[in-house]
């Protein structure tokens, strides 16, 4: 049987932004999120990093660096409970100086070639996953691949003029985006599911992002 799974963007989303990190110490994961994602393994969901990672190509960190910085990663969650079941990057950008990674791809968010990698190896299934991501090219592959998807609100992204573009839920923190997750799942009673970025409050509803409410619970 197919199983759920949340798949998370990386740097913005399950850590803290930083310009090209390139060293283990650089990636420090948000506070107040390793709860919520123990909770939604023991449920039964997988959790997968799916992330760009075109320093690689410009050439500010190599496939060496960034494996030993997803080890830590990976070690500093388990300290917390929290097992991740995969890692999946894109090292290329067409403007790369890395020969090798200077092209095009379809794995590059906002392309979905990473979630269904991801799909096809861990036997995921996607309609009834998540993709949980900072930016609207998260979004966009999160929606091309089936998935329901959740922005994380960094203030960054301006309202989508596109549905495949348009997340199902906004969330004002990372926190607040699995706790979306939970009420929906039917893991907690409530959650703020009718969230919008302060620049795009007075816009129309967004499609896909209409909700009946509820009592916050964070």
């Amino acid at each position: 049987m197919k199983q759920r799974a949340i798949l998370l963007d990386r740097d913005g989303t399950l850590v803290y932004p930083r310009h090209y990190p390139s060293r283990p110490a650089d990636l420090r994961i948000y506070e107040g999120i390793t709860p919520h994602l123990r909770k939604l393994q023991s449920a039964g969901f997988r959790l997968v990093v799916i992330t760009n990672q075109a320093g690689i190509a410009r050439g500010y960190l190599t496939e060496a660096d960034l494996e030993q910085m997803h080890e830590y990663l990976k070690s500093e969650l388990a300290k917390e409970g929290v097992r991740l079941d995969a890692i999946y990057y894109c090292p290329h950008h067409i403007e790369g100086v890395v020969k090798e990674f200077a092209r095009k791809c379809t794995c590059r968010k906002p392309q979905p070639g990473m979630l269904l990698q991801a799909a096809s190896d861990l036997n995921l299934d996607l309609w009834r996953s998540w993709f949980v991501g900072d930016i609207l090219d998260d979004v966009e592959a999160g929606n091309r691949a089936g998935c329901r998807t959740v922005l994380v609100d960094l203030g960054t992204e301006s309202l989508p003029d596109q549905s495949v573009r348009t997340p199902h839920f906004v969330a004002r923190c990372t926190r607040h985006a699995l706790c979306i997750i939970e009420a929906v799942e039917s893991l907690r009673q409530a959650a703020d599911l009718a969230y919008r970025p302060m620049t795009w409050r007075g816009a129309a509803d967004l499609a896909g992002c209409s909700s009946t409410g509820g009592v916050k619970h964070e």
